[in-house]
């Protein structure tokens, strides 16, 4: 009973996101753990398989920082942006568009889905421009390092139209053929908004919002967008949450109906949040 109870509660949320898009960022350690990522993949199968249509795109970091140990590269972060030279963007294109990308589409494909990996070079997907570090007032040039200033959203669209699901890795091209490397969250809310998808899901290794992080009975599943700003003048949110929250209510502000922060270490984590009443993320709304 209790599994056709869960049947039961997911049906009208099936019924209302059939043939809706989902941008689903996939990152954090949960790219490291066997199971979380096969919960994932499950969870992808499943959404695509009840007609609601799914764009991946996917991080990377850990793997990249073990690359360039490897490689004898120094590994360096400004203001928690990578340092990248011109020989770690060529390490940074290698290990997004190569192994990870093709692992994850891979999975997806053994569950059979359509999917098909693709670069944000490819088919000029994403165009991005040099954006730079700070340390007080002073600007720092941290190499090729970018943010998202054109989405070709008629070939996302079109592969969707297709029945494909989109595996997008983060990398981009500025206009005079620059490759840039693009903080993955930045780049599924770039491709969210540009769609108008029904939801942006961030999909790592945190719960969600809270307003005091050291106490769980303050953990907030439901919010609005104004009330996110007021969390973060207040200073509840703040170090690297604070350009997460930035980016979710970018997302919102330009075309995104829902966004939701899901702990992907927890199993079917994304079916949970969005089959459920309670759900079991934070998700921001307008």
């Amino acid at each position: 009973m209790n599994k056709v109870e869960v049947l039961i509660e997911a049906l009208p949320y099936i019924k209302k996101f059939a043939g809706k898009t989902f941008v689903i960022k996939f990152g954090g350690s949960i790219m490291e753990n066997e199971k979380s990522k096969l919960a994932f993949i499950e969870d992808v199968a499943l959404l695509k398989l009840v007609g609601i249509n799914v764009v991946i795109v996917h991080g990377g970091g850990k793997k990249i920082t073990e690359m360039l140990t490897n490689m004898n590269i120094p590994v360096q972060f400004k203001n928690g942006l990578r340092v990248t030279d011109k020989a770690t963007v060529e390490i940074v294109e290698m290990v997004l568009s190569g192994k990870i990308n093709k692992e994850i589409t891979g999975e997806l494909c053994k569950h059979g889905l359509n999917a098909i990996g693709i670069s944000g070079r490819d088919s000029n997907l994403l165009k991005a421009q040099k954006v730079y570090a700070y340390e007080g007032n002073s600007k720092v040039d941290i190499g090729f390092v970018g943010e998202i200033c054109k989405v070709n959203k008629n070939l996302v669209n079109d592969l969707i139209k297709d029945g494909y699901v989109p595996v997008i890795s983060p990398v981009a091209e500025d206009e005079e053929g620059n490759i840039f490397n693009v903080n993955a969250d930045y780049v599924a809310e770039s491709i969210s908004s540009a769609i108008n998808a029904e939801k942006l899901i961030l999909l790592s290794d945190i719960k969600g919002l809270y307003k005091d992080i050291n106490d769980e009975e303050t953990f907030i599943s439901n919010i609005k967008v104004n009330d996110v700003r007021e969390l973060i003048r207040q200073g509840a949110i703040d170090g690297g949450m604070i350009p997460k929250m930035e980016c979710c209510i970018k997302a919102i502000e330009e075309g995104t109906k829902d966004v939701h922060l899901i702990d992907g270490r927890i199993k079917h984590s994304l079916l949970i949040e969005v089959f459920t009443h309670a759900g079991n993320g934070t998700m921001i709304r307008w």
